[in-house]
């Protein structure tokens, strides 16, 4: 079930070690009344917003919502996705994404955060 309560951001942070300073919207999963997976909106600069990601279980549906929020609803042209897990690169890759940069430490000493741009006309789905 798609979640967007303050549990989303709570466990979103806790496993990337970062705090989210408002104003954010946050969209996740869960299972068996946990969350599992989830995402943050965050650093919206109008034609771009970061979009953090940590968890598991994401599937098409829910990676559809993610996309219809940030190019149809909000009408942006690009979301910068920021993740440390290589798995959520590979399908921000399938989705249309360009890996577009390592930020070294971005999550703490020795957790560097993969960058991938996402373009409105290059989302696949």
């Amino acid at each position: 079930m798609i979640v967007t309560d303050e549990r989303v951001p709570a466990f979103v942070s806790a496993l990337v070690g970062k705090s989210f300073v408002p104003p954010f919207t946050a969209m996740g999963i869960e299972r068996d009344g946990e969350i599992i997976g989830g995402v943050v909106f965050n650093v919206f600069e109008g034609f771009d917003l970061h979009v953090t990601v940590a968890g598991k279980g994401f599937n098409r549906g829910f990676l559809a919502d993610v996309g219809a929020y940030v190019f149809q609803q909000l009408g942006c042209e690009r979301m910068t996705v920021l993740t440390e897990q290589p798995r959520i690169v590979r399908i921000a890759e399938r989705l249309g994404g360009q890996v577009e940069g390592l930020i070294r430490n971005h999550f703490g000493k020795r957790r560097d955060g993969f960058l991938v741009g996402i373009l409105k006309d290059d989302w696949k789905y």
